[in-house]
C-alpha cells in the first residue's frame, strides 16, 4: 500500500466540518466537553452521528475525543457513551485515561484507539506499552523536537501523530481561575463571559508583547500558547520520516482561517506524494496563511528545531 499520511483537523460545527472536508481534510477530532477537553466546538451524540454520515461517503474519518480527565461520574457513564459512539460509526477513540480503554474493550470491541496524554507521550517505549494494551496510534507531545519525533516514528509500529499547525495548550487547571480573578476585579455582571469567545489573555510583565489566550469552561481553566505552530514550509521532513497523521489544531480560529490552512497543507502533502524526489516548497502555500494570520500571533516552528527540550 502506498504511503498516505493523514491530514487531521478539528471542527467547531457541522458547517465547519463540511467546509474543511471540501478543503482537503482526511479526518476530524470532535466530541463533547464532558468526555473531551479543549475542543474546537461542542458536538452532541446526535451531531457526531450526523458528522459520520457526512464524512463516511467521502472517505473521511471521524475520531471521538474522550481525552478528558475522567472523574467517577464521567467514568460511570462511559459504557453507555462508548456504545453510542460505536453505534454511530466513529472510526476511533482519542483517549488518555485507561477507563476509556477498558470501556472500549467491552462496549466497542475492535475500535481503533489513539492514545493522547498531551505532555507525557514523549518516547516510543511508552507508545509500545500502550500498543500492547490495544492502542493503534500514539499522539506525540508538542514539546518534542524533530530528532525526537523521528526517533519515535522509527521506534514503534503504531501510527504516530504530531501537531503541525495552530495553538497549543501550555497550562490547565480544573480550578475556576478566570472566575476567581473576575470576582476579585468586581465584575459579577461579566462572570458568564469567560469562554473562548471573550478574547481574554494573560501577559508577563517583562514581555508584554506576548499574549497568552486564557478561557474557562466546564473542564476548568486553559492557557494557550502565544504563537501558532506552522510547519507547512518544512512538512517534507515529517513526510520523509513516514509520519502517520498531521494535525491542524483549529481551536479559537475562524472557519475561514482553518479553511485556508487546511488547503495549504493539502497542497503541500499532495505535491510531495506526487513526486517525493523532486518536491519543492511553493511559497504561495505559506503566504496564503500569512495573509489571514493574526498579526499579534507569530507563526513559529514550535519545539521542532530546539536542541534540547527535556
Amino acid at each position: 500500500m502506498a504511503y498516505k499520511p493523514e491530514l487531521l483537523a478539528t471542527a467547531a460545527s457541522i458547517e465547519e466540518l463540511e467546509r474543511l472536508i471540501a478543503a482537503g481534510a482526511d479526518a476530524f477530532v470532535i466530541g463533547e466537553a464532558r468526555y473531551g477537553t479543549r475542543l474546537a466546538g461542542e458536538f452532541s451524540k446526535e451531531m457526531i452521528e450526523m458528522a459520520v454520515k457526512i464524512a463516511k461517503p467521502k472517505g473521511v474519518k471521524i475520531y471521538a475525543a474522550l481525552n478528558n480527565l475522567m472523574d467517577n461520574e464521567a467514568a460511570e457513564s462511559l459504557s453507555e457513551y462508548v456504545s453510542a459512539l460505536a453505534e454511530a460509526g466513529v472510526d476511533a477513540f482519542v483517549f488518555g485515561d485507561p477507563a476509556v480503554l477498558m470501556a472500549a474493550r467491552v462496549h466497542a470491541p475492535g475500535m481503533a484507539l489513539h492514545w493522547n496524554a498531551e505532555m507525557t507521550s514523549t518516547n516510543f517505549e511508552t507508545a509500545n506499552y500502550w500498543g500492547r494494551r490495544g492502542a493503534t496510534r500514539f499522539v506525540l507531545a508538542r514539546e518534542l523536537n524533530m530528532e525526537q519525533v523521528i526517533d519515535a516514528i522509527n521506534g514503534t509500529d503504531l501510527e504516530v501523530q504530531v501537531q503541525v499547525h495552530g495553538m497549543t495548550n501550555i497550562y490547565h487547571s480544573k480550578r475556576s481561575l478566570v472566575e476567581s480573578y473576575l470576582e476579585h476585579q468586581s465584575e459579577p455582571d461579566r462572570l458568564l463571559q469567560k469562554n473562548k469567545d471573550r478574547g481574554l489573555y494573560v501577559m508577563e510583565a517583562e514581555r508584554q508583547d506576548e499574549r497568552y489566550p486564557i478561557y474557562e469552561d466546564a473542564n476548568g481553566t486553559h492557557i494557550m500558547s502565544s504563537d501558532d505552530i506552522c510547519m507547512v514550509e518544512n512538512l517534507h521532513e515529517l513526510l520523509e520520516a513516514g509520519i502517520g497523521s498531521l494535525k491542524i489544531e483549529g481551536i479559537m480560529k475562524s472557519i475561514e482561517y482553518n479553511e485556508i490552512v487546511v488547503r495549504s497543507y493539502r497542497q503541500a502533502i499532495d505535491s510531495y506524494l506526487a513526486d517525493p524526489s523532486d518536491y519543492s516548497f511553493n511559497e504561495d502555500w505559506l503566504e496564503a496563511i500569512q495573509q489571514v494570520q493574526d498579526p499579534n500571533r507569530e507563526l513559529s516552528y514550535g519545539f521542532f528545531y530546539k536542541e534540547q527540550v527535556y
